[in-house]
């Protein structure tokens, strides 16, 4: 029993004022599958686009990315609260990494309209978030209530995800985001007075700089892509060219978010951090989408212009992203530090700027 009890620590709630609270090594490595995820994605939405198919490609990055972000947003946050690093801990997060890889090995069939292993795997690491949630209620009486909610809210959305896949297949777009609607309404149903965790602003703010490196990493890899096959086929000015631009977009992406901690402000938001972790969804997507962009530019060089789609529409293909990214990105900013509009108007204006030139 004595041996017991050091594998299972109660999960009352880690104090939000804790000092020098950082990622651990078990969320770098939950992170760490959370890049293959993105990489899958960003790679179907790439063939897609340079396959034509641009509408069944933004629909298909959209849903798998979706489900990529939310399951990591959920676990980033509750870790946030209650990480107590004990065994079960372990053993669920190590559950949890499970479903991103099995989520992962079924987002090329999602692009096809398959979506039964991306759901397996989504559903298996929201099961894993049930039983951290059933813990917590269990060990903490001042958290207890709304850890039952969540518990419960992220059960019953389970089962019609899985229910999508049998008796919803006929209206998938319609149920689709019936359902995003409703788990993004878990947390506040779960927490309408924002006391039922306890996360910590700096370690929050930590992680989801840590989750745009991973994003902007997929454009740095594209990049390096345009490189190596310039010089596998000779010489190529104009591939080297998409590489560079490329990286200057995300050097100037990178120094834009970072140029302003958000720890301090989260600390005095509230509720509206949760507007603030919400809002990410847009910024990441657009920042993995640069990736896939990217990489659909450098391919017009290296196939002789043979792809099916026009060059205005493989430059679009880098702008439109970079643009959404810069925009949402200022947006964030605005909201989060209370940026003066004239800051938040030059940046909106460079996202436009950024989608003229591509149309040039």
């Amino acid at each position: 029993m004595t041996a017991l009890r050091r594998h299972l620590v109660p999960m009352v709630g880690r104090d939000p004022a804790e000092d020098h609270r950082v990622s651990t090594p078990l969320e770098l490595l939950f992170d760490l599958s959370f890049v293959v995820a993105i990489s899958v994605s960003a790679g179907e939405l790439h063939h897609e686009i340079a396959a034509g198919h641009l509408h069944d490609g933004l629909i298909g990055y959209l849903s798998t990315f979706f489900a990529i972000w939310w399951a990591w947003m959920n676990f980033t946050w509750f870790a946030s609260s209650f990480d107590t690093d004990d065994v079960a801990y372990r053993l669920l997060t190590f559950v949890q990494i499970i479903g991103v890889l099995v989520l992962a090995v079924g987002i090329p069939d999602a692009f096809g309209g398959d979506f039964a292993l991306v759901t397996i795997g989504y559903v298996i690491m929201r099961l894993a978030m049930v039983a951290f949630w059933l813990r917590a209620a269990r060990a903490s009486e001042e958290r207890r209530a709304s850890a039952l909610r969540y518990a419960v809210g992220i059960a019953v959305v389970q089962v019609f995800w899985v229910a999508r896949l049998f008796v919803l297949r006929d209206h998938w777009l319609a149920t689709f985001l019936m359902l995003v609607v409703a788990e993004l309404a878990i947390p506040a149903l779960a927490e309408p007075d924002a006391k039922g965790s306890a996360w910590h602003p700096e370690h929050i703010a930590e992680r989801y700089g840590l989750f745009t490196i991973i994003v902007i990493g997929e454009s740095i890899l594209a990049a390096t892509g345009a490189i190596r096959t310039a010089l596998d086929g000779g010489f190529s000015g104009e591939l080297l060219t998409i590489a560079i631009g490329g990286m200057v977009l995300v050097f100037g992406l990178w120094w834009l978010y970072f140029e302003r901690s958000a720890h301090e402000p989260l600390v005095d938001i509230g509720r509206g951090a949760f507007l603030w972790g919400y809002g990410h969804y847009v910024l990441f997507a657009a920042l993995a989408a640069l990736g896939a962009g990217i990489a659909v530019a450098a391919e017009v060089p290296a196939d002789g212009y043979g792809l099916v789609i026009s060059p205005v529409t493989q430059a679009l293909a880098v702008a439109i992203p970079a643009a959404i990214a810069l925009a949402s990105m200022a947006l964030l900013q605005a909201f989060l530090h209370r940026e003066p509009a004239s800051r938040t108007v030059r940046l909106l204006g460079g996202a436009v700027a950024i989608i003229v030139i591509g149309c040039i």
